[in-house]
């Protein structure tokens, strides 16, 4: 069955050209930041505590969005994000200093967590209940297409133009987002974005209500967690250790996020349609196995040719289960929780941002490459025994476990 006759909804392949278009502009500026604060002598200290501002907006802002789209809606949350985006990212390169500089880093993460929780939201409420990782792993590859595309795109521009043109690049294409958003992108069914008759009034209620909805995503927000933990420190220490303990040219390392991406890239949707038929967690656990193992052979192998077929397989799999953790979620709350939902989700995976680089330097600095990703392997073992703990969260598991009870 192809993709198009399994989506039928315009809306959906309309948030995926909206987050491609966002994940271009990402890109464009990601590839770009370091070199650019670099280029103004800001050492690599200041340069790490503008990254912790990003994701510090992120986390401050994940919960309040849930409240933001029940309250105007996921549609008019994401057109507003992705103009504040667009000035966020626009004014960066005309700050005078650290200050300013962190003050737009906080917004650029806070109308980002607006554009993800959204655009999460409208997918979740308009995917079938059969197909939800089939959609998310779309979105998850239109995002790494255009992370794929922008460094490449910047790297035009600034051979064209000053580094800081490229900046009002990546705004004036997250402004076209916007315009395509805002003319196209249907109104939310209503149900996603209704305040919860049940639960308004109050903050008791309210609370009660929250603490409802993370007992049942536990484990999506585990896994979400593990992965933004993992993917923040690796994207920063792997290359380091690779030049400092393996003796790779730092040059050669450049190529190491294009073979996690590459792996993401050929593997999340197929991911997707196999979580859809044998359940997701049972499948997000296959994953950890096989790419934690894929993180302890970083320690034992070295060749660097072995190494990157390692870390394809790394992203092949470990990055596949962000939209299968996503999916599941969409599983297993109402369409009225989505936003809610959403929110929790998007605050533990920021709080891995946030602590995965903070931890692992300091394990690296203390002890060396080894240890650190150890300590990596670590984690996605403690989800995988989690997810073991919990293995009944998935509707699918629990279905299977009483067919088989009739069965016998």
């Amino acid at each position: 069955m192809t993709s198009n006759a399994r989506i039928t909804d315009s809306n959906i392949w309309l948030i995926y050209g909206a987050i491609l278009l966002l994940g271009l502009a990402y890109g464009i500026s990601l590839a770009l930041v370091g070199l650019f604060l670099d280029a103004l002598s800001y050492t690599k200290s200041d340069i790490g505590s503008l990254a912790v501002w990003f994701a510090l907006g992120i986390v401050l802002l994940s919960i309040p969005m849930g409240f933001v789209i029940r309250r105007f809606s996921a549609r008019a949350t994401l057109i507003v994000s992705l103009v504040g985006y667009a000035c966020a990212v626009a004014a960066f390169p005309l700050m005078p200093n650290f200050t300013s500089i962190a003050l737009v880093r906080f917004f650029d993460g806070a109308f980002s967590v607006g554009i993800w929780v959204s655009c999460e939201t409208v997918l979740l409420s308009r995917a079938n209940k059969d197909n939800k990782a089939f959609v998310t792993s779309l979105y998850s590859m239109a995002m790494a297409v255009g992370y794929v595309l922008g460094p490449l795109l910047a790297r035009g521009i600034v051979a064209l133009a000053p580094m800081k043109v490229a900046f009002f690049v990546s705004g004036a294409i997250s402004l076209v987002a916007a315009a395509l958003v805002s003319l196209r992108l249907a109104s939310d069914i209503p149900e996603t974005h209704a305040e919860d008759a049940s639960v308004s009034g109050a903050p008791s209620t309210v609370a009660a209500a929250a603490r409802s909805v993370i007992w049942r995503i536990k484990t999506c927000c585990f896994a979400t967690f593990a992965y933004g933990y993992f993917q923040a420190a690796v994207v920063l220490f792997l290359p380091l250790y690779l030049v400092q303990e393996k003796g790779i040219e730092s040059s050669r390392t450049i190529i190491i996020p294009a073979f996690f991406a590459g792996g993401m890239l050929l593997f999340t949707n197929l991911a997707g349609r196999v979580g859809d038929r044998i359940g997701h967690l049972p499948l997000m656990r296959i994953l950890s196995v096989v790419g934690g193992a894929m993180v302890l052979g970083f320690v034992f192998i070295d060749s660097f040719w072995v190494m990157c077929l390692a870390v394809f397989v790394a992203g092949a799999t470990l990055a596949s289960i962000s939209p299968l953790s996503l999916a599941l979620q969409g599983v297993v709350t109402k369409p009225h929780e989505y936003s809610r939902a959403n929110a929790l989700y998007n605050t533990f995976y920021a709080a891995g941002m946030l602590l995965g680089p903070a931890i692992s330097s300091r394990i690296f600095d203390k002890a060396g490459g080894v240890p650190m990703l150890y300590h990596l392997a670590a984690v996605w073992v403690a989800f995988i025994l989690f997810s073991v703990a919990f293995r009944r969260d998935d509707p699918r598991v629990r279905r299977l476990a009483r067919a088989s009870r009739a069965a016998a």
